[in-house]
């Protein structure tokens, strides 16, 4: 294992799969000469040549659906939007074109081509610049959604992606990109889409959380064991499609569960664990599933009203508690 950042992580992932395949090339804006705005394409542009690493203009759905019309052409497109804010401009293209394609054309036409770039609140940014974005994408038929936590598996899951022939929502944080971490040295190192990791073991309550909110999770986890409670704490990594099957295996044995999400709450990623969950191990439920997600306002900017914002590790810990009934 070798520890590194996590856009490091992303770059080795691109680089492996460009290398194994000439089809593949990358685009978006400040992805070539200014080494990608967060540094994940760095070095990118000497290695492979501006034929294949190519700047956009500010053009969201131009360059969108210059990748959609590649793919259906032969070719692998990653397509980076600087923020999936950005990527509201491409919606037409995001949403309507890229997952519907194969549908359409009966088969004749596959969509290898992964949409990837930060996802969510990172701080100081502004309602427009603050959105959480997996819960629209997974209600869009075609499409999947990837949004990893750890480098580990941003390199796994990355390179799975690019392998895709159908259109993958590839999800990352700006908060997260500096993290370091051990990642795999396997020679050709994938993990598959819609498989979810235990990242902890426990027997008391179950915890679910995804991207940033996965650390939030790792410790409300710590504070409940100096209380003496065990907490199971499970990264789905892949929102859609949902290895509901792990986290129902969790609930059966905990008999508790909490799910946090920094998105809002209405017809949000925690909204749908909690309904599949209530559908398929209702009986083995010792207490209602609670949610740890952000309020139904749009993200502030002021620096405590984010910090009261954004979902935390004490407000987990007390919604944990309140499924033990140990409050």
């Amino acid at each position: 294992m070798a520890t590194l950042e996590f856009r490091t992580a992303l770059r080795e992932a691109m680089t492996e799969e460009m290398e194994r395949d000439d089809d593949i090339f990358l685009i978006g804006e400040e992805v070539a000469e200014y080494d990608g705005a967060y540094k994940v394409s760095k070095g990118m542009l000497d290695h492979f040549g501006s034929d294949r690493v190519i700047d956009s203009p500010i053009s969201e759905l131009g360059f969108a659906g210059l990748g959609i019309g590649a793919a259906m052409n032969g070719l692998r497109p990653i397509v980076e939007f600087m923020t999936f804010n950005f990527s509201f401009v491409a919606f037409d293209q995001v949403i309507n074109n890229a997952p519907n394609m194969r549908y359409m054309s009966g088969g004749q036409f596959d969509i290898p081509i992964v949409f990837r770039g930060p996802n969510g609140a990172a701080g100081q940014l502004g309602a427009t610049h603050s959105n959480s974005t997996e819960a629209l994408y997974s209600n869009i038929p075609g499409l999947k959604v990837v949004s990893p936590s750890v480098p580990d598996d941003g390199k796994g899951l990355l390179k799975t992606a690019i392998r895709d022939d159908d259109p993958v929502v590839f999800l990352e944080s700006e908060l997260m990109y500096g993290m370091q971490r051990e990642v795999s040295e396997e020679s050709d190192y994938t993990i598959p889409i819609g498989s979810a990791r235990v990242a902890r073991e426990g027997d008391d309550v179950t915890i679910v959380a995804h991207s940033k909110s996965y650390h939030i999770a790792m410790d409300a986890a710590e504070t409940l064991e100096e209380q003496g409670y065990e907490a199971e704490v499970i990264d789905p990594r892949t929102i859609k499609p949902l290895d509901i099957e792990t986290i129902v295996e969790s609930v059966v044995k905990t008999n508790r569960l909490v799910v946090i999400d920094e998105s809002t709450p209405f017809t949000s990623v925690a909204s749908e664990i909690t309904h599949q969950v209530q559908d398929r191990a209702f009986d083995y439920l010792d207490a209602p599933i609670l949610r740890v997600t952000a309020p139904d306002t749009p993200a502030p900017y002021a620096p405590n009203l984010m910090d009261e914002y954004m979902p935390g590790a004490d407000e987990t810990v007390d919604k944990c508690l309140r499924v033990l009934y140990a409050e």
